[in-house]
């Protein structure tokens, strides 16, 4: 006779094996129309178009309206989705927001893209693990889903970042940029997220930062608000654990699902540095026309990257492929998901 341990250890084993896959359905994007080019740049710095393309690859990037915020970009990536993929908004059960700008202090910038959207009743909250955001939310997502708690999830990675930088600092102008991308997450027997590797620790805090705004050096007071408003990096240190961070967490992903790099369709990676994107690819051995990018009209867009990368990529997807998304931000946070494309 079995024990009870066994019986509960077997039903464990055949509720998981029976649990849904979370699988994007449906995908989104915004970018504002108004672009900072490297020539811009260039009449308000010590700097140049080759110097930037040299060292990142951007060429330039996308800026948000001055009256306008994070969440509206948002809204406007979850409406494109809706309409590109004939999805119904009364079907939303929850929305979960990356993001490092939030609109306001509080309420979380998901309740007012909720109210915005007129949806009532659904879960709505913000993460925050700035350029990993995305895919700490997808993660958080597709546990909603594998748990059948919730059928139909947005999970949107939106930064209005521009906000944020010192246009006299070249360390940072050059990277960063706006926008916003979108997943429509629902049930799957067949396609979804497969398996996710997601790190963080506190040794980089003094590297990449924006402290002003919280309560350590709050807006109250006004030198500290002024003095610590910016994004600031060490770009040498950011580099470099960057580069071995995805590299590490997209390995540790193809072991555990004992997996080759050569059946991976596609290495997706958070758009930072176009040099930084290479040297991922080298470390793991994926062939360069295998790893989408986006960078040099868009530039580092935070939590958005990846979804705005897929959302431009989308003609070069196929159902079924094999898709290895991975990030490195602030923290330090980063990861590495696996999924197999649905749409």
């Amino acid at each position: 006779m079995h024990s009870l341990f066994e019986e509960q250890e077997k039903y464990m084993q055949q509720n998981y094996l029976s649990r849904p896959y979370a699988a994007i359905t449906g995908i989104g994007g915004y970018v504002p129309q108004k672009r900072r080019t490297n020539l811009d740049l260039e009449q308000v710095c010590d700097t140049s178009d080759e110097w930037i393309m040299k060292r990142t690859g951007i060429k330039e990037r996308r800026i948000l309206d001055k009256d306008l915020a994070t969440s509206d970009m948002a809204v406007m990536a979850i409406r494109d989705l809706c309409t590109q993929f004939n999805k119904d908004l009364d079907d939303v059960d929850a929305i979960i927001v990356a993001t490092s700008t939030p609109d306001v202090m509080m309420p979380a910038t998901a309740n007012i893209i909720a109210k915005k959207l007129g949806l009532k009743n659904v879960w709505a909250f913000d993460m925050n693990a700035a350029c990993s955001g995305f895919l700490y939310a997808l993660d958080m997502g597709s546990s909603l889903i594998e748990t059948e708690r919730y059928k139909n999830v947005l999970v949107v990675g939106a930064d209005n970042i521009s906000s944020f930088v010192d246009i006299q600092d070249r360390s940072t102008n050059i990277l960063f940029g706006d926008g916003a991308g979108v997943v429509w997450l629902e049930p799957s027997s067949e396609n979804g997220i497969i398996d996710a590797f997601m790190q963080s620790n506190g040794d980089g805090r003094e590297f990449l930062n924006i402290e002003g705004g919280g309560s350590l050096h709050s807006l109250n007071n006004e030198t500290i608000a002024i003095e610590k408003k910016y994004i600031r990096q060490d770009g040498k240190v950011v580099f470099k654990q960057a580069i071995q961070s995805m590299s590490d967490a997209c390995n540790q992903v193809l072991k555990r699902n004992n997996l080759d790099i050569d059946q991976v369709n596609w290495l997706i990676p958070h758009q930072a540095n176009k040099r930084i994107i290479d040297a991922v690819g080298k470390e793991i051995n994926i062939a360069a026309d295998r790893t989408l990018s986006n960078i040099e009209y868009l530039g580092n867009t935070i939590a958005a990257t990846i979804p705005l990368c897929i959302w431009e990529n989308l003609k070069q997807l196929q159902k079924g492929d094999l898709l290895m998304l991975t990030a490195f931000g602030a923290g330090f946070s980063w990861g590495a998901s696996l999924l197999r494309w649905a749409i």
